[in-house]
């Protein structure tokens, strides 16, 4: 583990003092159909999401739409509009309400907070260590989710639940080989980075959480055979 660790030290010890991404915020240009185009930026990244905030008056604005980059070109940038979960106060006058030319796109939104996923302590230490920038969710919150949904083989759906519990739009998974910054949202890769080899692992993830075990009234509910394989195939599927 020791090389491992060794290698993600350099690989990320370049990216630590900027951060990942920073808030990028622009207006709505234009829309047809489910899809707004802002102007481009270096900030933008393709498969990155954000939020369409909405205007009522000087003192009254609200989230309407989630929004997905699915493209760069001639210094434009479109976006596809989704549904905004994260917000479930009734009170909130979101029905009816759509996107509209003007209203301010937010992309990056939350980049600054992430749930972690590593094989072990030390690469959990040295990844949280070299992005200080980043407010990370500890590993036993989620452990203990998932500690009480008896689900030792998380899915997309359970990481995007945790994140807006935890108000995270980051997860940052390290792999066999590399790692990967991905979209809470969407489950983009938004950021790529190489790693070491990974020869001995914590299942699920690494937390002191103990006794994440199966329950044989969910289907679902599996043990996990290997640990990067199985966060491989979540990822790319």
């Amino acid at each position: 583990m020791r090389r491992a660790i060794l290698i993600f030290s350099i690989i990320i010890t370049t990216l630590s003092a900027s951060g990942l991404y920073n808030d990028y915020k622009s207006p709505i240009l234009s829309i047809q159909g489910n899809r707004a185009i802002i102007k481009d930026s270096k900030d933008i990244v393709v498969g990155s999401s954000g939020i369409v905030m909405h205007k009522f008056s000087d003192d009254t604005t609200t989230i309407v739409a989630r929004v997905d980059v699915i493209n760069k070109s001639n210094g434009k940038a479109t976006l596809n509009f989704k549904t905004y979960k994260a917000l479930k106060q009734q009170a909130l006058p979101l029905p009816g309400i759509v996107p509209a030319v003007g209203d301010k796109v937010i992309l990056n939104y939350m980049y600054d907070r992430a749930l972690i996923v590593a094989p072990s302590y030390k690469v959990y230490h040295e990844i949280t260590k070299r992005f200080q920038n980043i407010t990370w969710v500890h590993p036993d919150i989620m452990g203990a989710y998932l500690a009480r949904q008896y689900r030792p083989n998380p899915d997309r759906k359970l990481f995007q639940t945790m994140c807006r519990q935890n108000v995270a739009s980051l997860i940052f998974f390290a792999l066999n080989d590399e790692s990967v910054f991905v979209d809470c949202n969407n489950f983009k890769i938004v950021k790529k980075l190489k790693g070491g080899k990974i020869t001995k692992a914590q299942i699920p993830f690494y937390t002191r959480v103990k006794g994440i075990d199966t329950s044989w009234l969910s289907f679902s509910s599996k043990k996990m055979d290997s640990y990067s394989t199985y966060y491989k195939g979540l990822i790319n599927r």
